[in-house]
């Protein structure tokens, strides 16, 4: 992840006052594109703007003193960051550096041609402890209503749980499954499958908002 530059309060600022005013979830798509353009992950630009609602320091109070009750004065502003070499156009900003992806990647597609991000099969991970494997299948309501909600079909939600029953040690299946999404599945079960479900169901939670 980058380091934090006091230009961004600007964006910072600019996201808080979208109608409705206030703080923005996390996850909500907006944090997140703001997030991935900047490579600082939602949780952080969430935090600062806490810090904004909260007016936390005198530097802060002069940006809402200036820009708050002047959206066109903060929209030349932003673009002026914007315009800023390289600032918008990641491959020149970064041509020569090495930029460490970590969160970015699990809002991207899990494989070339695939529709499916990490951040969907989470979801889906997070029903699959909901559902026993009986339950598993296009049309129980919580697949179809998860389903609507990411995008996709039924059957790629059950295709997926199908391969999350794969990883799963209670289950003991050993079978050799020749599927793209057979890995992106393992990665994801190795991060969470044995963690918490509360913990994972909380998050998937959050996640949500991105997708509404």
């Amino acid at each position: 992840m980058k380091k934090w530059i006091d230009d961004y309060w600007l964006l910072i600022l600019q996201h808080y006052l979208r109608k409705p005013i206030g703080v923005k979830p996390m996850y909500s798509r907006d944090m997140v594109d703001l997030a991935i353009e900047l490579h600082i992950h939602p949780s952080v630009l969430f935090g600062k703007m806490c810090a904004v609602a909260n007016l936390e320091t005198p530097r802060i109070e002069r940006l809402w003193e200036n820009y708050a009750g002047n959206p066109r004065r903060l929209q030349r502003a932003v673009k002026l960051l914007q315009e800023m070499k390289g600032f918008s156009n990641a491959e020149e900003f970064y041509s020569g550096v090495e930029v460490s992806e970590t969160f970015e990647k699990d809002f991207r597609p899990v494989a070339e041609g695939e529709t499916l991000t990490p951040v969907m099969l989470i979801l889906i991970l997070d029903l699959y402890f909901r559902l026993t494997t009986i339950t598993m299948v296009k049309a129980t309501p919580e697949i179809v209503e998860l389903a609507r909600l990411i995008k996709q079909k039924p059957e790629v939600v059950v295709e997926v749980m199908e391969l999350f029953q794969l990883c799963d040690p209670y289950l003991n299946r050993n079978e050799v499954v020749l599927n793209p999404l057979m890995l992106p599945c393992q990665q994801i079960w190795q991060r969470y499958g044995n963690s918490d479900t509360e913990v994972l169901a909380s998050y998937a939670e959050e996640l949500k908002e991105y997708f509404l």
